[in-house]
């Protein structure tokens, strides 16, 4: 359940082959999985306690069991200030391209948590212990990635998934249109990420990347020519 995957970034796996994954940095946890994560999750705290809790992005696969978690380990919830609504109100889908379509309805019934009082606001080159914040809208308007430069962790929420969410098979996309905003700005922040050189990254589906070879820069340049 839990991959150590660099000092003190962990990797908690809630679906079969990396489907949805959310992380523990430096005693910060990055996302909540889906509302029936909660167990996993908990069973992830009770073995390394964290004192704070943050969104990439207030999607139901992301905060569904925020509510829960803060509320169990009396830590405080943080997000960028143009998810704080989607965040506190716990409606989830209202931001997606077509929120009328039934996979937005079925997440909204059945994935979403409640919402959660947000204590705080982070936006771009606030610091979560070493990892700072880069804000990374298109996916979603307040979507950020965190980024820690010693030794190129970067955990990239949606911005990029690695993997095909039908078949399960690993490699670099694009999210799913359905659920991005702006996919032509979340590809201009996807340029953002490419000019740091991650070393390592963290994705919210698909498994880790080791990114020799500039796999991630090539695959961002090949985006930007959509």
């Amino acid at each position: 359940m839990l991959r150590h995957i660099a000092p003190e970034v962990v990797q908690i796996s809630l679906m079969p082959r990396n489907g949805i994954n959310c992380y523990i940095i430096e005693g910060v946890l990055v996302d909540s999985g889906i509302r029936s994560s909660y167990a996993t999750v908990k069973k992830a705290l009770e073995e390394l306690p964290v004192y704070q809790h943050i969104l990439t992005h207030a999607h139901a696969d992301h905060q569904g069991c925020s509510d829960q978690l803060c509320d169990e380990f009396a830590i405080p919830l943080l997000c960028h200030p143009n998810e704080v609504l989607r965040a506190e109100t716990g409606m989830v889908t209202k931001a997606y391209p077509r929120p009328q379509h039934w996979i937005a309805k079925l997440q909204q019934k059945y994935w979403a948590g409640q919402g959660h009082k947000v204590q705080r606001t982070i936006v771009e080159n606030d610091m979560i212990g070493n990892f700072r914040v880069i804000e990374t809208p298109g996916h979603s308007a307040g979507h950020i990635s965190l980024f820690r430069e010693r030794d190129g962790v970067l955990i990239i929420g949606d911005a990029a998934v690695n993997m095909n969410l039908l078949t399960t098979a690993a490699g670099l996309r694009l999210p799913p249109g359905l659920f991005t905003t702006d996919q032509q700005r979340n590809i201009q922040s996807l340029k953002k990420l490419a000019k740091l050189k991650p070393a390592i990254i963290c994705f919210g589906h698909g498994p880790v990347m080791i990114n020799k070879s500039g796999t991630f820069e090539q695959f961002v340049a090949k985006c930007s020519e959509l």
